[in-house]
């Protein structure tokens, strides 16, 4: 009887894969890649090491293969990225369909309200903007909250984006997530503590939509709705942000948020 084949799992996800068809040099190198982050651009050998959970053995060698291959930048002693892993993300976004197809309709809403939008995606305990408004006219006009860039990864459990898609998890899985990347205290207005934390999760599955004022940064205010699939899965969050100053959260709930709703609903429909 042949032996039934063993099974990797991925220790975020529900993916699987057979032993045989996973390529365990291929995931070190990756998550290597990902070690490099906002909080450190350049790592040495051993925070390499300490980060991945490899050995520094390892990481030397992978670390030289990738600076072979164009991928990182050395001094002899700290490692960074460079310009050639932006192939990857421009591929992305080059080929995914929502990004082209959401592009008008922030453009749209955008003209409507002077103010900036964004489809944003679920990674892990990040979001990232993957689309964004843009009106030329307005470049001198409208100032741009931290974070809107493409590509830009953001804590998922402060921002309004973040908050949707987490409300569209199951109880379980929230927990989950919650003792899996913790809720850091970003600005005094971080929710930190859990049961607040999942209690408002709750609101806002019930609601369907969120707003987060200075959660992540001090003087910007968003609104979030979920972007469903023909399925009725959540796959991003479509939201609006500006600063504190210049909008109040009735205008964004009263006005803003229809629109939101409005669009999330005909993407639905093309996606």
């Amino acid at each position: 009887m042949e032996r039934q084949s063993e099974l990797v799992h991925h220790p975020h996800s529900n993916e699987q894969i057979r032993t045989e068809d996973y390529i365990a040099g291929l995931a070190k190198g990756l998550a290597l890649l990902e070690a490099f982050g906002i909080d450190r651009q350049r790592l040495n050998v051993t925070q390499v090491a300490e980060r991945t959970g490899i050995s520094r053995t390892a990481a030397r060698r992978y670390l030289k293969t990738l600076k072979f291959l164009g991928y990182l930048e050395t001094d002899e002693h700290y490692f960074w990225l460079t310009h050639r892993v932006l192939r990857f993300s421009s591929s992305y976004l080059s080929s995914a369909h929502l990004p082209k197809v959401a592009q008008s309709f922030l453009n749209l809403l955008c003209a409507q309200t002077t103010l900036t939008f964004s489809i944003v995606v679920l990674d892990d305990h990040e979001v990232v903007p993957i689309a964004r408004s843009y009106l030329p006219q307005q470049d001198n006009l409208r100032v741009s909250p931290y974070g809107m860039h493409l590509g830009n990864r953001l804590p998922a459990h402060a921002t309004s984006t973040g908050k949707v898609l987490l409300s569209t998890l199951t109880l379980d899985d929230q927990i989950q997530w919650i003792r899996r990347y913790g809720l850091k205290r970003l600005t005094p207005y971080t929710m930190i503590d859990e049961s607040v934390f999942l209690k408002t999760l709750k609101q806002i599955s019930l609601s369907d939509y969120c707003l987060s004022k200075e959660e992540h940064e001090l003087g910007v205010i968003a609104i979030a709705v979920p972007v469903l699939n023909a399925q009725g899965k959540a796959i991003a969050a479509l939201n609006c942000m500006s600063q504190t100053n210049r909008v109040q959260e009735s205008y964004l709930i009263d006005q803003v948020l229809p629109l939101l709703r409005n669009t999330a609903n005909e993407l639905r429909n093309i996606i």
